[in-house]
């Protein structure tokens, strides 16, 4: 007797959310999700293995982006951060180099402008960088300062009348090579104090270069930043940006946005591993079939729905703005350690399949090493978790 057909398009729990945290969004809030899911599959989807093996950057996306309008879902459009949240776990479950696009673009920069800059200065910028047609990028990282760039940056600012001139070098700055501005942080020489300035890419002395050689979020044009006597105006310093307190501002968000990318990552596993689970046939039935493939699916979903659930409370205290670093911090390496392991299921149910694009999963493993890494490493903030519930600092 015959097996019956699996319908694989109509698979159950297609959305991933195996506990309905998205009823708790709004039904406007909802009819937007589906519409910018929609986006996501048309749009996004059927080009991201291409372009990820190819290294290169689809910028003709970029007015399809802007049309969706995705940027400062909060604060501009009004929506909760649940919502927002969500949002960038579905871009990411599309592809992570185009959340990562987005991360830097709207979390890093954007939220830069909105948390630091002068009203005036939102004003006068802010049109042209929320449609997209201004690119930004966030200049922070450099080549020999990472997680400690806080106490050690390098990058310098000195005042010369009503400019100010900038030395230094910055490191895997995402969208850099083609950005139409950056958020340069240099340490000011005359208080020691970590400055912000809206630096032009087109500004003499500043210099692009790409990072060659990644095997992870190949779409996203990483490089590296020369600064050679580059001078911004007084008016283009960031006004509130007077201390690296006023950077943790930023930092704080977008660390929250980043374990959004680790729950999106393992729900785009799940999506893989899942349907390949259903299709693929061995020993006469599909691998679903199998005890331990379900197990392995089972964990990955378990690990999603975990992560989701801590991200989804977060987001509520950050909508009653009581959500502090240290949750933020522990949510960025609690989510993104679950990913590593739901990613790593998803490649061994593929097997060999697992190791190449062509079935997608390679790329979501490898894409995941750049989230476990960037905005903190997992060490750095399970120290400063850790600093919290003990009271004392084992960081340095």
């Amino acid at each position: 007797m015959s097996k019956p057909a699996i319908d694989l398009d109509n698979l159950p729990y297609a959305d991933g959310d195996f506990f309905g945290f998205e009823d708790l969004l709004t039904g406007k809030e909802k009819d937007r999700l589906a519409e910018i899911r929609d986006f996501l599959s048309r749009e996004v989807r059927p080009i991201a293995v291409d372009w990820w093996n190819r290294g290169e950057f689809p910028l003709d996306l970029i007015p399809k982006l802007a049309e969706i309008d995705l940027v400062s879902p909060v604060k501009r459009q009004g929506h909760s951060h649940v919502f927002a949240g969500l949002i960038h776990a579905e871009v990411t479950r599309a592809d992570t180099s185009i959340a990562t696009f987005m991360g830097v673009h709207d979390g890093l920069f954007t939220g830069s402008i909105e948390a630091l800059a002068s009203q005036e200065q939102q004003d006068e910028w802010l049109p042209e960088i929320y449609s997209l047609k201004k690119v930004g990028a966030f200049g922070l990282t450099e080549p020999l300062g990472g997680s400690d760039v806080a106490g050690g940056t390098r990058t310098t600012a000195r005042r010369d009348g009503d400019s100010w001139i900038l030395n230094g070098a910055k490191r895997w700055i995402g969208n850099a090579t083609f950005s139409d501005w950056v958020v340069v942080f240099a340490r000011d020489l005359a208080d020691n104090q970590v400055k912000a300035f809206m630096v032009d890419t087109g500004l003499p002395g500043f210099k692009a270069s790409k990072i060659e050689n990644k095997i992870s979020l190949r779409i996203v044009q990483n490089a590296d930043i020369t600064l050679d006597n580059v001078v911004v105006p007084d008016s283009f310093k960031l006004a509130n940006a007077n201390s690296f307190k006023d950077v943790n501002k930023v930092l704080k968000v977008t660390r929250l946005a980043v374990a959004w990318q680790a729950v999106g990552q393992q729900l785009a596993a799940f999506d893989v591993a899942r349907r390949y689970a259903v299709e693929r046939i061995q020993f006469g039935k599909p691998l679903a079939a199998f005890q331990l493939v379900q197990d392995q699916l089972v964990q990955i979903l378990g690990n999603a729905v975990s992560s989701m659930g801590m991200m989804v409370r977060l987001a509520q205290l950050e909508d009653a703005g009581v959500a502090r670093d240290e949750q933020s911090a522990l949510a960025k390496a609690f989510t993104t350690a679950r990913m590593r392991e739901s990613v790593a299921l998803g490649r061994s149910i593929l097997g060999g399949n697992g190791i190449v694009t062509d079935f997608g999963m390679a790329k979501i493993f490898a894409d995941a090493e750049a989230i476990y890494s960037y905005e903190g490493t997992h060490e750095i903030n399970t120290l400063v978790a850790g600093r919290a519930i003990t009271g004392v600092s084992a960081i340095v």
